[in-house]
């Protein structure tokens, strides 16, 4: 068990001390749930009304705050209390899983791969031809990476992903348990002897640096050309991207959210939980999708959309006010 005491937390911080405590810090937790010797946080001045009954010792506070510590409490005053409690997890993380060998023994490596220094690679993993894995790269068990494929430097692959032939991922990106990369897309046409035929997907997956994609999440590769995740993107667990969509630098889509094929989204767009986006849409800089909206219509940039269809945030809202209204005539 790490324990840290504040002037030790602090020292990371670069924050204000303010009152004192002799507790020493072992774990940080909820403000209702933590016990005397961990630290809470106060991201919101809403919040602040919860102090009084919490037992943490310490606070990451926000420079507004209002109250005072107490007896045998402290508050670190920060800029932005949830950067800081970011800070705070990370020192208090506990370490990886652990690799007896850097490259198991039960691990298939084709001779043609080329695997960087520093890389490890977990047991029942398989590594296809002409792979090629830079430096310091964790692939952890039952990973598959299939022909021709590229991972970036210091980039972290949980068990169960599967990256598809001729797929890119950049440096220092996250996949968690079992998405996929590089899936056929979903590509049919109507056909007189078959019923369906199957429309051949030829391209591929690139993802640029920095982009974590969560558990169970699929991102389709192209039918011509790439389906692109760009740089800094933050995709949660059970997300659809569908082929030849494009994403730009710092989105962010939440659980359950999903592109059709051919989608375009700009830089920093944040697509809410279990939202749609239909195909061939161009969603703009900075644009908002609420949580469970339906697109049907390219989004200009900067505005926020709800509601199924989605329409601009006030005009939904009047909307729902109307139907509330009428429903208690």
């Amino acid at each position: 068990m790490k324990k840290l005491t504040v002037l030790e937390i602090n020292e990371v911080l670069k924050g204000i001390v303010i009152g004192e405590t002799n507790h020493t810090i072992t774990a940080p937790e909820q403000l209702e749930l933590a016990s005397e010797t961990e630290i809470a946080f106060i991201g919101n001045k809403k919040y602040e009304k919860f102090w009084k009954d919490s037992k943490a010792c310490v606070a990451i506070v926000n420079e507004d705050i209002s109250i005072e510590p107490g007896e045998n409490k402290a508050f670190i005053k920060v800029k932005n209390a949830d950067l800081a409690m970011c800070q705070v997890l990370e020192m208090f993380a506990p370490d990886a899983p652990k690799f007896s060998h850097e490259i198991h023994p039960t691990a298939v490596v084709d001779a043609s791969a080329t695997i960087g220094a520093g890389t490890k690679i977990g047991a029942g993993s398989y590594i296809g031809p002409n792979v090629t894995i830079a430096e310091n790269v964790t692939i952890y068990p039952n990973v598959t990476i299939l022909d021709e494929v590229t991972i970036g430097k210091n980039t972290t692959i949980w068990s169960g992903t599967v990256i598809r032939e001729r797929c890119h991922v950049g440096a220092f990106c996250i996949l968690h348990p079992n998405c996929t990369i590089g899936a056929d897309g979903f590509g049919f046409s109507p056909c007189p002897e078959k019923g369906l035929a199957k429309i051949p997907q030829i391209g591929n997956v690139v993802i640029g640096n920095n982009v974590e994609i969560g558990a169970n999440s699929c991102v389709d590769r192209g039918k011509f050309s790439s389906t692109i995740i760009g740089d800094g993107c933050k995709i949660d667990n059970l997300v659809q991207i569908g082929h030849n969509s494009k994403m730009g630098k710092f989105c962010i889509m939440a659980g359950n959210s999903g592109l059709a094929g051919s989608v375009t989204l700009g830089n920093g767009v944040i697509i809410g939980g279990s939202a749609s986006i239909k195909d061939h849409l161009t969603i703009g800089d900075g644009a908002i999708v609420g949580a469970g909206s339906g697109v049907a219509a390219d989004i200009p940039a900067g505005k926020v959309m709800l509601g199924y269809p989605a329409v601009e945030a006030r005009t939904a809202l009047k909307q729902w006010a109307i139907l509330k209204r009428m429903a208690t005539e």
